[in-house]
């Protein structure tokens, strides 16, 4: 008797979403990293990624490692998504067993909430407006997931997500002595124009409240990364430029995490 051919596995996020596309776009990464990087410098469970010293060892490794988890989920299948899941929530565990304290709910909630907002926000800067449908699309994914973590008190939809964005940023995001160090190494690691263009970026891209509570120095040049970025497409450099921008000690986890 042959034996029985496995039914193929259905995929997490399935082929041709627009979830997978930004995702698959190495641009799109680079610009999710340098939101991220300062939403997280001024959030306050920032303490949470201190306590292991991972963070201010290797603030670059440590963003794309966190963004490297996000898109093995994306594009994984279901069985492999749910393990994916289950191994983060392990890990912060672990964390929390070490520290003797819990992670607080809500700081779970805003790193979901900051994946959703900048996955968004990066690919209208690079290429057009989403529809409201889109963005819907966008958050039912990452809904998904955040029950999948067992994160609770999540939007409904996409208009209820907007909202409470706003409002948890106006909540807990403020300057600390974390930030200005942790603005200090992504500096140190980047080099001083790595860290201008990071910083153009973010004054691009990160949700307005953010930007209102930088304290950096402001951008003489508006949008210069964004300008560089698109006379790079013009030339056929944009792959170079999206590899240089990269330190060389982190090449090669931005290489799996665009190439996976």
């Amino acid at each position: 008797m042959t034996p029985a051919t496995p039914l193929p596995t259905k995929a997490f996020v399935a082929p041709g979403h627009i979830v997978r596309y930004i995702w698959s776009q190495p641009e799109h990464i680079f610009f999710l990293f340098a939101a991220s990087a300062a939403e997280f410098a001024y959030h306050p469970s920032v303490d949470w990624l201190y306590f292991t010293g991972k963070l201010p060892a290797d603030p670059i490794g440590r963003m794309f490692s966190t963004l490297s988890y996000a898109r093995g989920i994306v594009f994984a299948n279901e069985e492999k998504a749910t393990q994916t899941i289950s191994h983060i929530r392990q890990i912060h565990q672990n964390v929390e067993t070490k520290r003797g304290d819990l992670i607080p709910d809500w700081a779970y909630r805003d790193v979901l909430f900051m994946l959703i907002d900048y996955s968004i926000r990066s690919y209208e800067s690079l290429r057009h407006p989403l529809s409201h449908l889109d963005k819907q699309e966008v958050y039912d994914v990452f809904f998904r997931i955040g029950k999948s973590m067992q994160i609770s008190n999540l939007p409904i939809d996409y208009t209820a997500f907007v909202y409470e964005r706003a409002c948890s940023l106006q909540k807990h995001l403020e300057p600390s002595a974390y930030t200005t160090d942790l603005f200090r190494q992504y500096r140190k690691h980047l080099g001083w124009f790595r860290y201008f263009c990071m910083l153009n970026v973010q004054q691009l891209v990160c949700h307005p409240i953010l930007r209102q509570k930088f304290h950096q120095h402001p951008i003489i040049v508006p949008h210069l990364s964004f300008m560089i970025y698109k006379f790079s497409r013009l030339l056929g450099l944009k792959n170079f430029l999206l590899q240089w921008l990269i330190p060389k000690a982190n090449r090669s986890l931005f290489h799996q995490i665009k190439t996976s």
